[in-house]
Parts: structure tokens; C-alpha cells; sequence
């Protein structure tokens, strides 16, 4: 079940992990990983991973958007199982419910919950309560190197959340104005983790609550009798709440009061810190997206754009052009190049070097409010992230790549360069290639000597057999080099199987 190749190098132990993991539980694959039956509402889906490298770390693009389920550390491997349960009955209500178990290894703690969650739904509207991995953004999942907002790139965060997931056209506009969205709260469950990864040596706010809004709206002619559509959308988070571990600062605001507050984008009351009543409550960030898309029949042009910001200077645009930029063209017509695109990741104005807030403008003009640190916060010094995963786009290199325990981002002015390319050589074989290239400066406060720069890249094959529906083997390659996460060259090997559990008659 393992790809080497000569010369790789893997931690033994690791190793011996991993092998343990799977020939236990194969025979859990085995017995579920039967042709597909009759249609029902039952579904499983079961999914072996496992990797082995020659660096320190598993190549970017084997570790990046896969919702942190596979583990940094070179030599690894997870399997998971999980179903899921759909129903719907009259005047457009349904529900449905999902649990898919884990284990990995090397890991913090090897078996854990990959998802959990219920939900229900009405017409255009989705209740979901627990923790569901989602793909909410505008850009192409497969391809794209991530949201900024929120991308694959961590693991869900358990939340209660409301949602438009899908397009629903406004009333009274004809069909050419649509709009979807969510709003939602959340908390982490990574308190015990931080302790063992920071060794006592950080201080962090544990508990930490979430909160993220979005709405996004399509103007588009119905049927296709203009070729040119046009979205545009905002994102809203904010962390805050939870409690300290230093006992002097203890717990942070997090009434009812103090949610309005951070809903709305305000600062905090007296109960908040000195920097939280000039700003505003939490770690608040979000982003304007935009994307203009041209369709013609066999292909399609997307043109699109993510403004990330972190504060005033950044809502009124004061942080240059600093944000995602990509060009995306789909070929309906041409098999084995069906999508290509191309973005540029440029994060390095952060409203310019410094930071001040009281300021004489007419002496001075100006945005002030500079030296963003994004994905970073005083306060919430664990930054943007889950499980040291970055909840945004993977190219601000995670937490989790600090080797001395610290915690926060220490890579956040980027520059960068993505390239993604997908297409099927016959119905049964597909592929993926993305490459990357990435130069960083540090950040503002802590600006590296001498930038680091690196490329990484990724070739993945999937092939679904004729004679085993429902199964899909998935070979890839992947290296990285350079200094941005330092050289590495891994081989993986995914099995997945998805079906449908016959129901009892009625």
C-alpha cells in the first residue's frame, strides 16, 4: 500500500505506526467496499491515505487543502470511515446526519473525529449544527490554492451555522440577481493540543470562539442569453471570546452584548482590552470577492479577485493590492484539458510598514492603521488557525512549520505564483497537476534577513475501475524546494470507496 522511492528517508517509528494502522483496519474497508446497491439514503465512504518523503515534511501540496487530514511530519498515513444519512419529505424540508471517524498517525492523538454533524433544511435554506467539511468558496476547489477567508485547508470548526449554500434567485428580478450566504458561530477544540505543541513557553486564548457571515450575489441573464455574469460577494470573521492562559487577562469578553458587538464590527465595551476599545472586539478580518466570468459554448473565461483585510485601513482599500488574482479557463470540449488557471498571492503592502492610529491627517495624509500582520493578533496570538492549521489560504505557511513551539504566523508577506491544471485522459483516468512558486519576507514586525523563496508542485492520477464501482485509486507525486518549507520529494497512494447502504423496503 506504500510508494518509496530510493533514498527516501521516514521516521521508523512513524512508520511502524502507520502499518499498524492499516492492516488493522483493512478489513473494516473489506467488509463495507461492496458494489453499490439499489439507490437509497444511506451512504458510506471509507478512505486510506498514506505517504512517505524524503524531507523533514510531506510536500506542500500533499499536506495543503485536505482539511488537515494529513499529518505535516514526512512518512504518514490516515484512514477514515464515515456515513451519512439523507431524508426529505413534503413542502421542501429535509434532513440529514453524518459521523466519519479517523485515525493518523504521526498525530497528537491518532483517533479523532473527522466530521459530525446534523442538519436540516428548508427549501433554499440549511440548518447545520456540528462539525461538516464545506467548500463555500468562489474559487475552484480543485485548483485554486485556497480562500483567504476560509479554505480545505485546516479542519472544520464545530459550529452552529444557517446557511443559503447554493444560489436562490431573488424575487421579482426575472432570475438574472441570485444570492446565497451564511452566518455562523463556532468554537475550537484545540486547547490541549496548543498546550503540548507550545510546551508552556506561549500564551494563547483556549476555547476560542468563531464567527463568520458571508453573502455573495450573481447577476446573470437567464438561460444564457448573455454570456457575461458577474458575482460579488463579502466575508466577515472574527476570533473572539475564550480564555487566556495567562491568569491576569482570564476570560474574554463574550456576552450577548459582546457578540452584537463583533456581528457588527465594533469595538469593545470596559470589559474589553485597552487595544480592543480603540479597535474593535476580537480578531476581526473578511475579505471583498469578485468574479466575472465569460461563457460561450465548450468553454468558459473566469476572471476574479480576493481583497483581504484585517482592519479599517484595509476596508477602504489602504492595503495596495495586496489580496488573491486569478484567471481560470474551462474547456468543456477538450477532455484532457478541461481546466486551467493561474493566480497571484500578494501580500506584502499591509497598509505599509508601520502602525499608528491617532494621527494628524491634514498634517499627515494618509491611511493610518499600517503593519497589518495578517493571519496574525495580539490578543489571539494562535493567529488564523486550527490545530496550527491555517483556516485560510495555505500560502501563509502554517503554525504548525514553527519549530521552536511558538505559535502565530511568522511568514505572512508573501508573494506568490499558482498554477493549476485538471483533465481526464479517458472517462476512468484523471488527472491534476498545480505548481507553485512562493517568496516571503517574514512579517512586519519580524522581517526575515534574507527572503525565503521555494516552488512546490504536485502530478495526481485518479483511476475508477470498471469493475469496482464506487472505488478510486489515487497515485501522486509531489516536491518541494527551496527555503519556504524547505526540500522534499514524497510519493502518496489514496484508496476511497463511496456507496449507497440499501434501505429496508417499505
Amino acid at each position: 500500500m506504500f510508494i518509496f522511492a530510493r533514498k527516501l528517508s521516514t521516521n521508523s517509528a512513524n512508520m511502524k505506526q502507520i502499518i499498524g494502522i492499516v492492516f488493522l483496519l483493512f478489513p473494516t474497508i473489506s467488509s463495507i467496499a461492496q458494489p453499490e446497491s439499489e439507490p437509497g439514503q444511506l451512504r458510506y465512504q471509507t478512505e486510506m491515505f498514506a505517504s512517505a518523503a524524503s524531507g523533514t515534511y510531506t510536500p506542500f501540496w500533499l499536506v495543503s487543502n485536505r482539511y488537515g487530514m494529513a499529518p505535516l511530519s514526512a512518512g504518514n498515513g490516515y484512514l477514515s470511515t464515515g456515513m451519512m444519512y439523507e431524508r426529505s419529505w413534503g413542502k421542501g424540508f429535509r434532513w440529514d446526519a453524518g459521523i466519519d471517524l479517523a485515525v493518523a498517525a504521526p498525530r497528537y492523538r491518532n483517533v479523532f473525529v473527522r466530521q459530525l454533524y446534523a442538519e436540516l433544511g428548508y427549501r433554499s435554506f440549511l440548518f447545520t449544527v456540528g462539525s461538516k467539511e464545506q467548500a463555500n468558496s468562489l474559487w475552484d476547489k480543485n485548483l485554486s490554492s485556497g480562500d483567504m477567508v476560509l479554505s480545505a485547508n485546516a479542519r472544520p470548526i464545530p459550529e452552529a451555522k444557517i446557511s443559503m449554500p447554493s444560489y436562490a434567485f431573488v424575487p421579482g428580478t426575472g432570475e438574472w440577481l441570485a444570492v446565497k450566504g451564511d452566518f455562523g458561530v463556532g468554537r475550537s477544540f484545540d486547547s490541549r493540543y496548543l498546550a503540548s505543541f507550545a510546551n508552556g513557553k506561549q500564551v494563547y486564548i483556549e476555547h476560542v470562539l468563531w464567527h463568520h457571515k458571508a453573502i455573495f450575489f450573481r447577476m446573470e441573464a437567464p438561460d444564457n442569453r448573455f454570456p457575461v455574469s458577474l458575482e460579488l460577494g463579502v466575508q466577515h470573521g472574527v476570533q473572539w471570546g475564550g480564555v487566556s492562559t495567562n491568569p491576569s487577562l482570564g476570560k474574554q469578553p463574550q456576552s450577548t452584548v459582546d457578540f452584537l458587538r463583533i456581528v457588527a464590527g465594533m469595538s469593545g465595551g470596559s470589559n474589553a482590552s485597552e487595544s480592543d476599545q480603540i479597535n474593535v472586539l476580537g480578531n476581526q478580518y473578511g475579505s471583498y470577492d469578485i468574479r466575472l466570468t465569460y461563457k460561450r459554448e465548450g468553454w468558459a473565461l473566469r476572471a476574479y479577485h480576493q481583497r483581504y483585510f484585517e482592519d479599517k485601513s484595509g476596508t477602504i482599500f489602504g492595503n495596495g493590492k495586496d489580496g488573491l488574482w486569478g484567471v481560470q479557463l474551462d474547456l468543456a470540449g477538450v477532455p484532457w484539458l478541461q481546466k486551467m488557471l493561474v493566480e497571484c498571492i500578494d501580500t506584502r503592502n499591509q497598509t505599509g510598514p508601520f502602525h499608528f492610529i491617532a494621527f494628524d491627517h491634514d498634517k499627515y495624509p494618509g491611511v493610518g492603521g499600517g503593519a497589518d500582520n495578517y493571519y496574525n493578533n495580539g490578543e489571539y496570538t494562535t493567529g488564523l488557525s486550527y490545530f496550527n492549521r491555517s483556516i485560510g489560504t495555505p500560502l501563509l505557511p502554517s503554525p504548525e512549520y514553527n519549530t521552536d513551539g511558538s505559535i502565530g504566523f511568522k511568514n505572512n508577506r508573501v508573494y506568490a505564483w499558482h498554477f493549476g491544471l485538471s483533465g481526464q485522459f479517458s472517462p476512468r483516468i484523471t488527472y491534476r497537476v498545480l505548481f507553485s512558486t512562493m517568496d516571503s519576507w517574514g512579517t512586519p514586525y519580524r522581517p526575515f534577513p534574507d527572503n525565503k523563496r521555494g516552488t512546490s508542485g504536485l502530478l495526481e492520477m485518479s483511476y475508477r475501475p470498471v469493475r469496482l464501482p464506487g472505488w478510486i485509486f489515487t497515485g501522486s507525486i509531489a516536491s518541494d524546494t527551496g527555503t519556504f518549507t524547505g526540500k522534499s520529494l514524497g510519493f502518496a497512494l489514496c484508496v476511497s470507496k463511496r456507496g449507497i447502504l440499501p434501505t429496508r423496503p417499505k
